[in-house]
């Protein structure tokens, strides 16, 4: 009697990304020519987006619809709120964030790149870096986001001209070296066309880097995470049944429930009150865990 053993596949990767930059720099044509072009749409949610556009009287479909969910946003075509979308390779998992170029919504880009362990920030080729450009790449790095793609866009108005790619290229590492982002890769791009987001493009035989797909599907990110301090942000205090428990985003927390707690001591500081409190089970929907990492 033979006995087949199965081996399980490892589990796909998952990196969270976050669109920034000025607006109308193509962040959200960006983000649907990606899902486009990986086949990651539904074909109701393509018939939808053709349709919006045939209905506002656009020639061809206009991608950034698949992102720009708002009725407001659409009427005003501008990301208002954030946007996250999600889809897959055989590589690595993505979930990514469309985040608002305004200047009145950056709050919102705030929130899209607290979580993200890349951003994208793109540049419109004819404009260049603008104040937005550099306030986007300045909460990048203050957030601590470790990987950052330049996507200089827009390249078929410039005719793919290499000497605008590399003017525009210097001028932001120049920036970034200021701000300590350490690991910038610079692609040119054209969202509307295509070029070099999932597939390297012709028009840049000059380019010899990664298309932008293939990039986020081979950037190290496994080694970013902090293993050992911990930080949980409070979110407020709630009393159920004479005690206390402190909610918090179920992603913050690195510790165990049946292993020594990984920092000095057992406690969280809570703002403006400065108490400490000893930290008791971890639990997520009123299950206690234990023996895995609390975090998520």
């Amino acid at each position: 009697m033979s006995t087949v053993m199965h081996t399980a596949e490892p589990a796909q990767e998952l990196i969270r990304i976050a669109t920034a930059g000025s607006v109308d720099d193509g962040k959200s044509t960006l983000i649907g020519r990606l899902l486009y072009d990986s086949k990651s749409i539904f074909a109701d949610q393509l018939a939808a987006v053709e349709a919006s556009s045939k209905a506002k009287g656009e020639t061809q479909t206009n991608l950034a619809l698949l992102t720009d969910g708002l009725r407001a946003e659409r009427e005003q075509g501008i990301t208002i709120d954030v946007a996250h979308r999600y889809f897959s390779t055989p590589a690595r998992k993505f979930i990514i964030a469309d985040t608002p170029g305004h200047e009145q919504y950056t709050r919102n880009m705030v929130t899209g790149a607290s979580t993200a362990d890349l951003a994208i920030i793109l540049v419109d080729a004819r404009n260049g870096l603008t104040q937005q450009t550099r306030r986007h790449a300045f909460i990048t790095s203050l957030l601590g986001v470790e990987h950052v793609v330049l996507c200089i866009n827009k390249m078929d108005l410039v005719d793919w001209s290499p000497q605008r790619f590399d003017e525009i290229k210097e001028e932001f590492r120049r920036f970034a070296t200021k701000l300590e982002l350490h690991d910038l890769t610079v692609i040119p791009v054209s969202a509307l066309l295509g070029d070099n987001i999932v597939t390297r493009s012709t028009n840049t035989p000059w380019y010899e880097g990664p298309s932008l797909l293939h990039h986020l599907e081979q950037v190290h990110i496994s080694s970013d995470r902090n293993l050992i301090d911990a930080r949980f942000p409070i979110q407020y205090v709630i009393r159920p049944q004479g005690g206390a428990a402190a909610p918090g985003p179920s992603g913050s927390p690195i510790c165990t429930t049946s292993a020594p707690w990984p920092g000095p001591s057992p406690a969280a500081c809570s703002s403006p009150e400065t108490k400490s409190w000893h930290c008791h089970p971890v639990s997520l929907h009123r299950s206690r865990l234990s023996g895995d990492r609390a975090a998520r």
